[in-house]
């Protein structure tokens, strides 16, 4: 009885309403975003105020409110099953997700009251103090590889910067204010202040960013292939004619074993006598296949494997016996894909770029040793239309600011655009 008790307080109307409120304010940064409105003011508000009231809040607001932040910042993953002929799946998907951010929050918020109860000083603070670590170090927890889920997102596009220690500026603020009881130690938040970067930046004229509109279904029906690529293989007489140096195109353009079609292949190395070629497709190595970047110049081709793959969609993060049950009954039986095990950096006339295809370029992991420049390929036929495509736009801002790299990304089913010191510039 004590035990359905407790159960029953999480579902208490005002403790729903208050996770609810958190996890909204936290995450109207992305929809905002999504629906082309610009507001740093609105953002740096709303993501301070959201902080604000989740470290006031006691574990069971926690977990509604990372509940609701599941839902908030990652339903769009369950569409993919719509394209197994699953629609029923979506809802338990979502469901699963949420639930999944749930216990990470309700976790943080169950120690840091333990821990408190442990300690013999004061238990306000301390358990305070633990929230702000446990939100300085949420960044790091990545649930099944997953590794979108950074409160620091929510300044992207505000007047505070995003790096770690401006982050840990702002709630030490904020826990500050809540123990004292005073607003003045808002103050210390200006020290995260970092003006709004109005200024713009134009694509170099030489490069051409491809964006295509390919459903998933139409990609991957062989007898629509030759009208595709005959397509995309005028959009690069276009570019030639148009003196262009280099065209990028989205990830798996070509969703073929390129390394085995041979006709292709030589189509795209004719033409990259007069421009140079970056472009997604499949690579065989006899053995497994790999989600690839086909790079051609006047030099030859050069490969580079995806380093990072997505979780359950192009490799099974469980263990061997449930990862082959999943395949079997989710994905027909499809192998998974095999990752590379270094990641690749390759040369077009003078300029260095790190090789990225969708979900890694959003991973911290491919921006090791700061690179200069980017180019990133991705699909977004699988989550469209929702708010997938902004989400993974504000991760390339994050990651442009934080390491000053010049991201150039090609997209299917989304818009194109280039990034430079976290500001886009759309095609």
């Amino acid at each position: 009885m004590s035990n359905f008790f407790k159960m029953s307080q999480y579902f208490n109307t005002f403790v729903l309403t208050r996770g609810f409120l958190i996890a909204f304010l936290g995450s109207l940064f992305i929809y905002l975003d999504a629906w082309d409105i610009s507001s740093p003011a609105l953002n740096t508000v709303c993501g301070i105020t959201a902080l604000y009231f989740l470290l006031k809040e006691e574990q069971k607001v926690w977990f509604w409110a990372g509940f609701f932040i599941g839902i908030f910042w990652f339903w769009w993953i369950s569409l993919s099953f719509k394209h197994y002929g699953m629609v029923w799946a979506i809802p338990f998907g979502v469901l699963i997700i949420s639930l999944v951010y749930g216990f990470l929050f309700w976790s943080i918020a169950v120690i840091a009251t333990k821990i408190s109860v442990l300690l013999s000083w004061n238990y306000t603070v301390s358990s305070l103090a633990l929230k702000t670590l446990g939100l300085l170090g949420l960044s790091y927890i990545h649930p099944f590889g997953f590794d979108w889920l950074k409160p620091e997102l929510m300044f992207t596009n505000s007047y505070l910067g995003i790096q770690k220690w401006q982050f840990a500026f702002i709630i030490l603020s904020l826990m500050l204010t809540i123990v004292k009881k005073h607003p003045v130690y808002l103050f210390f938040i200006l020290f995260s202040y970092q003006p709004d970067n109005h200024l713009s930046h134009h694509i170099p004229s030489d490069i051409q960013i491809v964006s295509t509109q390919v459903s998933v279904e139409d990609k991957w029906k062989e007898t629509l292939h030759p009208r595709q690529f005959k397509t995309f293989l005028a959009l690069i007489d276009k570019a030639i004619d148009a003196k262009k140096s280099l065209i990028i195109l989205p990830e798996s353009v070509f969703p073929v074993f390129l390394n085995h079609s041979q006709d292709l292949l030589e189509e795209l190395t004719k033409r990259a006598q007069k421009i140079n070629i970056v472009a997604g497709a499949l690579y065989w190595n006899g053995k497994v296949p790999h989600n690839s970047a086909y790079i051609f110049t006047k030099n030859g081709v050069q490969i580079a494997n995806k380093v990072l793959l997505v979780p359950f969609g192009e490799s099974n993060p469980l263990p061997d016996f449930l990862s082959n049950w999943v395949n079997e009954v989710f994905y027909d039986g499809a192998v998974d894909y095999q990752a590379s095990k270094e990641m690749s950096d390759y040369v077009i006339q003078n300029n260095t770029y790190r090789n990225a295809i969708c979900f890694e370029a959003t991973s911290e992991k491919l921006y090791e040793g700061n690179p200069k420049q980017m180019i990133v390929l991705s699909n977004n036929g699988w989550f469209v239309p929702s708010i997938e495509p902004a989400l993974q736009k504000i991760l390339l801002q994050y990651y442009s600011k934080k390491y000053g790299t010049t991201i150039y990304h090609s997209v299917n089913m989304s818009d194109a655009y280039m990034i430079k010191k976290g500001i886009v510039t759309k095609i």
